[in-house]
């Protein structure tokens, strides 16, 4: 894993980069990210369009990919 491939390193010299990084930006939705209500790092994705933060237990509606749009 290097600093330019991230995580897709694992696919090697295979796939080509537009997709790489497609899998990359995909795969970097499982980490917690910054709730916009009480701007804590505890944000999760439930489904596609919906997240949860475990601190003030806020469920909101949001991008498919990305807490804002």
């Amino acid at each position: 894993m290097t600093k330019k491939v991230g995580s897709t390193g694992r696919f090697g010299p295979r796939y080509g980069t537009k997709k790489k990084k497609m899998i990359l930006k995909v795969e970097s939705q499982t980490k917690n990210l910054v709730c916009p209500y009480c701007e804590r790092v505890s944000l999760k994705k439930v489904a596609a369009g919906i997240w949860y933060c475990k601190k003030c237990k806020t469920k909101f509606a949001g991008g498919a990919y990305f807490p804002k749009t």
